[in-house]
Order: C-alpha cells, then sequence, then structure tokens
C-alpha cells in the first residue's frame, strides 16, 4: 500500500493535523508526518516532493496557513495528487487567507482544497484516492459511510 505524507507548514498546525493522522491509522493506510515550510525550507519541501513518488508516497496532505503556500509548492513538484488544507489563523479572517491561497492554483499545477482546518476530510480524500486501486480500502470507506448514516438515522430516531 502507498503512504501519504502529511507535510505541516509549522509544528503549530500538528493539533489540527493530527486528526488526519488518527484518520488513516485507523484505516491502516500508513503515513509519514514532517515539517517543511514552503519559505524556511524550500529546499527540503523542494527534495521531499521530488522524490515523494519513488519513496513510497500515493498522495500528499498540506496543511498550511497565513500565506499558504506550502501545498502549491509540493504540488510544483510532484504529479502526485496533493490536498491542502488551509489552517486557521488569528492574523486574518480565521484562514479564509490561506483558504484562497490554497484554492487559487494557477492552470496545470493543481492542489485539491479542503476546509479549513478539514484534516479528516484531507485524510478521506487520501483514502478514496488510494482505494481506487486497493479494494480493501473501498470496503472499509463503505463500512464508514455506512455506519456514519446509521448514527444519524439513529439521531432521527431519538427525535421522533
Amino acid at each position: 500500500m502507498k503512504k501519504v505524507a502529511i507535510i505541516m507548514g509549522s509544528d503549530s498546525d500538528l493539533p489540527v493535523v493530527r486528526k488526519a493522522a488518527d484518520t488513516l491509522q485507523s484505516f491502516g493506510v500508513p503515513y509519514e508526518m514532517h515539517v517543511y515550510s514552503a519559505h524556511r525550507t524550500p529546499v527540503q519541501a523542494r527534495d521531499f516532493a521530488l522524490n515523494a513518488r519513488n519513496n513510497g508516497f500515493g498522495v500528499i496532505i498540506a496543511a498550511a496557513g497565513m500565506a499558504a503556500h506550502l501545498a502549491g509548492a509540493l504540488a510544483a513538484n510532484t504529479t502526485l495528487p496533493v490536498i491542502g488544507i488551509p489552517m486557521k489563523s488569528t492574523t486574518f479572517s480565521n484562514g479564509i487567507d490561506a483558504l484562497l491561497s490554497t484554492v487559487q492554483m494557477p492552470s496545470g499545477i493543481p492542489v485539491a482544497t479542503v476546509a479549513v482546518d478539514g484534516a479528516v476530510n484531507a485524510a478521506l480524500l487520501s483514502i478514496q484516492i488510494l482505494a481506487v486501486e486497493d479494494a480493501s480500502l473501498a470496503e472499509k470507506l463503505d463500512a464508514k459511510r455506512a455506519a456514519d448514516a446509521e448514527k444519524v438515522l439513529e439521531k432521527d430516531a431519538a427525535l421522533q
């Protein structure tokens, strides 16, 4: 099974990003977490992206706030799917700045973008990508969807 890379621009992102790691772990998907900055460690971020496919990765999750260039910088150096998690900051608009930076990629360098602080959905999207070629992961996703639906129906029944 391919690994998922979780790259964060700062270790201050870890409390949110941990939710992606926990989700991947619950599905049995191997992952690695690293702190690389698009601005402070651009060489290391570039080298990671350039070598990710050869190092067994299938998807990269990139979490960054403020300027939020990390996902785009990684995507510019790999053809693996990159999923951006825009992170909230206290500086501007609760992460709207990071959301806009992450989602506004130039044509030819796509970055899939989830909600601000949307680490669980980033992990689930990674699993969906890997499940295209892995039937056991697809079955686990189907089971999760069914369990999630059942929880909602139980809450509805409790209201009746």
